[in-house]
């Protein structure tokens, strides 16, 4: 008989094969403790954390102030529903709508849940105010997104592997290739269209980065047409690129703004969906809700988490390192990279086999070396260390990344 404090990461890889569903292919590594862009293994070695749970953990892992939140709200109050009002809701949703300039929040727990409520938020409005015949509204999304995996998310996916035997879709989706003005320009002219959902950087696709200008033009495109221009920055928002959200970058205030992930520091689940009253208050009371969303603690947590962002000057932050990381990468001499690029501190690497050496295998050598990434797409390493990271640890990061490929000879 085990117990957690004889537990060893070869047991614990065990348990998770034998007892858990085989939905995840993680690193073999088992995480115990994390601190600051640090964590620890079962054995006690310490790693760089630079998946920072895909950026939900842009604060550090167990920041203080928003476990502090977490804690004291805990001993508290955790839950009431929404059948009943409670003491902090109102509160968190008068200072996230202010933090982000809308009317109105739609609390949710997962990004997941956030896009569905973006999407069912776009086609409600699509008929009580745009006028859209009913059951007829259509919503254009793009080639390589990741919003969640749901069946009416997967509906509009092109990955394969998310997508397959899920069937029956989801209809009412228009497909177009991402970063391609011209194929929105031809999507957008039929009237019943209601949103263009899109991620002002697809990071699931592999930190693909669109053209300068792209979302600012897309965005005046559906101003044009009536159009709700839906923005998912579950994992581009909350400073991760260098601003506030993606978006700023370009001036851009979406019609509707999903947030999930880093709202809350990597602490608890928490989503939320921003507009104004124009589109927000077409849903009603019982048209759509949940149990946990907008819970006491969520509530807490997410005021601490974006306390923390500006306290602590995080978008300046990553925007300054990410150059410097960028830069430092570039340097690299190995025909195994063959791309670098990226926003802020969120960035990848396209690498180029070499023999039966790819991705996942420089991700196990940085491992070894110290340091956690994981591949997407079999050929893409994706680097988000917590943006609480110094330039210091950034050097250092950098050189065991350049430590593992150059091992490759």
């Amino acid at each position: 008989m085990f117990t957690i404090d004889n537990l060893t990461s070869k047991k614990a890889m065990e348990l998770e094969g034998k007892y858990g569903a085989h939905n995840y292919h993680p690193l073999p590594v088992v995480l115990s403790r994390g601190e600051g862009v640090h964590v620890w293994d079962l054995e006690g070695k310490q790693y760089y954390d630079f998946l920072s749970a895909y950026s939900a953990v842009n604060q550090g892992h167990c920041h203080p102030k928003i476990v502090g939140a977490l804690v004291d709200q805990a001993k508290t109050l955790t839950l009431t529903s929404r059948a009943f009002y409670n003491d902090a809701l109102g509160v968190y949703e008068k200072f996230i709508t202010e933090y982000f300039g809308y009317d109105k929040i739609l609390p949710m727990n997962t990004g997941a849940e956030g896009d569905e409520t973006a999407l069912k938020l776009c086609r409600k409005w699509a008929y009580q105010k745009k006028g859209v015949p009913e059951n007829e509204a259509k919503i254009i999304v793009c080639e390589n997104n990741f919003h969640g995996r749901t069946i009416t998310v997967v509906s509009m996916s092109t990955d394969p592997e998310a997508r397959k035997d899920y069937g029956p879709y989801t209809p009412g989706f228009v497909t177009i290739p991402y970063n391609d003005l011209d194929a929105l320009e031809k999507a957008l002219e039929d009237p019943n269209v209601a949103g263009f959902l899109v991620e002002p950087i697809q990071g699931e696709a592999g930190v693909y980065v669109p053209d300068e200008g792209y979302i600012k033009k897309a965005y005046d495109m559906c101003k044009a047409k009536n159009v709700l221009f839906i923005a998912d920055e579950v994992q581009t928002g909350i400073a991760r690129t260098g601003k506030r959200l993606a978006c700023d970058h370009e001036g851009v205030k979406p019609d509707v703004l999903i947030l999930g992930k880093a709202l809350s520091g990597g602490v608890y689940p928490i989503s939320a969906v921003l507009a104004d009253d124009d589109i927000m208050l077409v849903i009603k009371p019982g048209e759509h809700g949940s149990t946990f969303g907008g819970n006491p603690v969520a509530a807490k947590v997410a005021i601490a988490a974006l306390e923390v962002v500006k306290e602590e000057n995080l978008a300046e932050q990553a925007q300054e390192l990410g150059q410097i990381f960028r830069n430092e990468l570039k340097k690299i001499q190995s025909d195994m990279i063959e791309l670098v690029r990226g926003k802020g501190l969120l960035n990848a690497i396209v690498i180029r086999p070499k023999g039966d050496k790819k991705a996942w295998d420089v991700c196990v050598k940085m491992a070894e070396n110290g340091l956690l990434a994981k591949p997407t797409h079999n050929h893409i390493i994706r680097f988000a260390p917590p943006l609480v990271i110094s330039k210091e640890q950034i050097m250092e990061a950098v050189e065991i990344i350049k430590k593992s490929i150059l091992s490759f000879g």
